[in-house]
């Protein structure tokens, strides 16, 4: 998958660069949190419900936009997604207190909805198995150099212009990529001009169009389906204590200026970039050697398994450079799962992967709402921003428990002929 010869590495450069654009919008407040609470006078535990209601509305509106995409298509709705998130990430940039902020970011969560489980329903569409989780690698590591570019670009924008300021501007960020978009993406392979017939041999096994409805019966007695919801909503703990109080995290238990909290908070997202490229192709490796049974799984638990010991010992570790590295490797490792994860509901979905991936991150964003939120209150009631991380590894390893037993190679729907 190097250069741009095919027209599914060109769509393949708009997903990375959606990517982006998803993790410099949500961490945009993780980072401008300190600031932020000090100039609108929040507290700690108000705080966590400012972050835990992007997750709320992020996990909501999860299944509804997953199935909006399969059923018609990922142009349109991955277009409206940008939009509206983009509208309410620069009205972030207005708010004067802690009810506006939060009716505003849980609109927010509600646009940004969908965002990956209609990237995911694109790679079903225009990828053929054997690359999906490489696809998947790029996808999440470019949002991992989202996550890293985010503290380097705040920080700077923030002393210049003021916290403000930098809601604004990824806001029209994001609007630029809908007009592209709009304009050059098709829903699948065959309806693009520029998709020539050797291209559409290659990519011959991916699903077909939009336009169907799904059995919700056959989700909801799937057990392959409810391990999966758990073992997602159990991994989101830990990365959501990422994407919400690491940079809190790194200024008040850790004692960081502001501008060594930018560049120590960017170097777990700069590794996991490396870690979800690396995790694609490692687990398309694994598949080919192991079968996807355990090509997907043992991946999946011996990184959840590790990182959640990373995290943990990073509670009893006193030196700040100690500290940021336990911090670092443990967000690269639970990272190379990552692929693996979503590669897995494209293999069990089908068609209907979008509703399936939907459903495994709304899974995932309730997982993450009680993390965000239960951290403020856990730190409150220990004095201690550390206590919390003793929770979240434990639910690493339980996730790590639930991985092992999922397997990708039963289809959770009969193949439709279309």
């Amino acid at each position: 998958m190097v250069g741009l010869k095919k027209q599914r590495h060109t769509v393949l450069v708009f997903l990375v660069l959606l990517a982006i654009l998803t993790f410099l919008d949500r961490l945009c407040i993780a980072v401008a949190g300190p600031r932020m609470q000090a100039d609108l006078g929040i507290s700690t535990e108000h705080w966590g419900w400012v972050l835990g209601a992007f997750v709320l509305s992020y996990g909501l509106f999860e299944i509804p936009t997953g199935i909006m995409g399969d059923r018609s298509g990922q142009r349109s709705t991955l277009t409206r997604v940008v939009l509206w998130w983009s509208v309410f990430t620069s009205l972030t940039g207005a708010a004067s207190n802690l009810w506006v902020l939060i009716a505003i970011r849980f609109l927010f969560g509600a646009g940004e909805a969908g965002a990956y489980p209609n990237m995911a329903g694109v790679v079903a569409r225009w990828f053929p198995i054997r690359e999906r989780a490489q696809a998947q690698g790029f996808i999440w590591g470019a949002s991992r150099f989202g996550g890293a570019l985010a503290p380097l670009t705040v920080v700077p924008i923030q002393m210049a212009l003021g916290w403000r300021a930098s809601f604004w501007i990824f806001g029209a960020l994001g609007m630029v990529w809908c007009v592209a978009f709009w304009r050059w993406f098709r829903d699948t392979p065959a309806q693009h001009p520029g998709v020539t017939p050797a291209e559409l041999a290659e990519v011959k096994g991916a699903v077909a169009g939009a336009g169907h409805s799904m059995d919700w019966g056959v989700l909801l007695r799937s057990g392959q389906m409810w391990i999966i919801l758990i073992m997602y909503g159990s991994y989101a703990w830990g990365s959501w204590f990422y994407f919400s109080w690491l940079h809190t995290y790194l200024v008040k238990a850790r004692g960081f200026a502001e501008s060594e909290m930018a560049i120590a908070s960017s170097l777990p997202f700069l590794l996991g970039a490396v870690a979800n490229i690396v995790g694609g192709r490692l687990s398309d490796h694994a598949v080919r050697i192991y079968g996807a049974r355990r090509g997907r799984t043992l991946i999946g638990s011996v990184c959840l398994s590790v990182s959640a010991v990373l995290l943990m010992a990073t509670a009893f570790t006193s030196g700040k450079l100690a500290a940021v590295a336990l911090l670092t490797i443990s967000f690269g490792v639970m990272d190379l799962m990552l692929p693996s994860a979503w590669a897995l509901c494209v293999d069990i979905g089908g068609e209907h992967t979008g509703a399936v991936t939907g459903a495994m991150n709304a899974s995932g964003q309730l997982g993450g709402f009680f993390c965000t939120v239960i951290f403020g209150y856990v730190s409150a009631y220990f004095q201690s921003l550390h206590a919390p991380l003793l929770v979240i590894g434990c639910m690493l390893l339980f996730s790590a428990a639930m991985f092992w037993q999922i397997d990708p190679t039963r289809p959770l729907f009969e193949k439709k002929e279309h």
